[in-house]
């Protein structure tokens, strides 16, 4: 019985490449759970009351001497510009009380594929916690997130300008 090197050779490469390319072609559907979990991950340490709207109308209506007084301990919410990346936009929400960070709430980050999603439930509450942790947007980028991490920069420093 002859056997046929060339013929097993060709069979198998033919397989590996089939199998590879229906690996390739299977593209899995987005969870809803996770998504949400990552439009609204900030640390639990980072929680909030929301009374900032009657508190940043009140500190720019009064005089500047009791605004000064007033900025100290008011709480305001400031939104950041939505930073359109490689793989969609960024943008945050940064609570302030006073003139410290005290929250960074996640508006928009890509989510578009399992891959977004993967990266930005790591990377976002990372960044979240450095931001409050330095009290500004001077913040190191996370590994495997360059571009949401640049994105949530950005944002963030438009908001801290904006306060």
């Amino acid at each position: 019985m002859r056997t046929r090197p060339l013929r097993r050779i060709l069979l198998s490469t033919v397989a590996t490449v089939s199998g590879a390319v229906l690996l390739l072609a299977l593209k899995p559907h987005s969870h809803p759970a996770v998504v949400a979990q990552i439009q609204s991950a900030t640390p639990p340490s980072a929680s909030v009351s929301s009374s900032a709207a009657p508190s940043e109308s009140s500190s720019s209506s009064s005089s500047p001497s009791s605004s000064s007084s007033s900025k100290t301990k008011a709480t305001r919410k400031v939104t950041g510009d939505t930073v359109q990346t490689r793989f969609g936009p960024v943008q945050v929400q940064v609570t302030l009380t006073g003139t410290r960070i005290s929250a960074v709430t996640v508006l928009q980050v890509p989510t578009e594929n399992p891959r977004d999603q993967e990266i930005a439930q790591y990377a976002v509450p990372q960044l979240t916690q450095e931001a409050i942790t330095a009290q500004s947007a001077s913040i190191d980028t996370v590994s495997g997130a360059t571009y949401t991490s640049e994105g949530y920069v950005q944002s963030l420093q438009s908001a801290l300008d904006k306060a």
